[in-house]
């Protein structure tokens, strides 16, 4: 079996070590919703055996903005209140590596940015690791990406080189006329081609070259005016989909 070392240990041979260098928030937030939020929190620090136990969840609380929550019932919190403290409990013991699942599940846009900035501040100090397969989030939060396929990895990297992945490129262009798109596959270059509105197209292209000369051409050659074009940034969704379909 292959070794494998987090924050200086081995996983096989020092497995509580490790662990207890782990901070952990599942997705399905497990909390004890008939606890007051200080009360559960310290609860969770005398598990981890922390000094000066007090002090350390006031700390917490003031980290995770839970000041005006902290004498409630975790019962009585909201949705994006009960993330706060599920962050608060698996960070309360000074983890080198804090794990995410699926975070921002369920709340509204505003705690979602709420929770993003919290996280943000935390990833200066700490590694955190986010699993999500919402990735408008990795885009907002994330310096790198890894996408798992079936328990294989097949893409690492920071989510700017991956959106150049094959050196994949879209363009988006309005004609003044209808375009057949037999006609538009013959575009040098082109590879996909869809329409999206009145006489609007997305050209896709794997070709490492800049395919609007292309189609400018293409335009003058079937008297057509270009009304617009414009280099379409790929999404890490067309990315995903592209590495995990098939």
């Amino acid at each position: 079996m292959a070794s494998v070392s987090v924050c200086g240990f081995d996983v096989n041979e020092s497995p509580l070590e490790v662990r207890s260098r782990l901070g952990y928030l599942p997705e399905n937030n497990p909390l004890y919703p008939e606890m007051y939020v200080r009360e559960y929190l310290e609860f969770v620090a005398g598990i981890h055996h922390i000094k000066n136990v007090r002090s350390r969840v006031e700390q917490m609380i003031d980290l995770v903005g839970l000041s005006l929550e902290r004498n409630k019932k975790i019962g009585a919190l909201s949705k994006g209140y009960k993330q706060r403290v599920g962050l608060a409990q698996a960070m309360i013991h000074e983890p080198d590596v804090l794990i995410l699942d699926e975070p921002t599940t369920g709340l509204d846009p505003n705690q979602i940015v709420e929770i993003r900035n919290l996280i943000k501040t935390i990833g200066k100090e700490k590694t955190v690791m986010w699993s999500t397969h919402i990735m408008q989030e990795v885009e907002a939060i994330c310096d790198r990406v890894i996408i798992i396929n079936k328990g294989v990895i097949v893409a690492n990297d920071n989510a700017k080189n991956l959106k150049s992945y094959q050196h994949s490129q879209v363009v988006k262009v309005e004609f003044d006329k209808v375009v057949a798109v037999n006609l538009l596959t013959t575009i040098s270059g082109v590879s996909d081609v869809k329409k999206i509105g009145d006489n609007i197209w997305l050209l896709g292209s794997n070709a490492d070259m800049d395919i609007r000369p292309k189609i400018i051409e293409f335009a003058t050659a079937n008297q057509l005016n270009v009304l617009t074009i414009q280099k379409d940034e790929q999404k890490l969704e067309d990315i995903f989909k592209k590495l995990t379909s098939g």
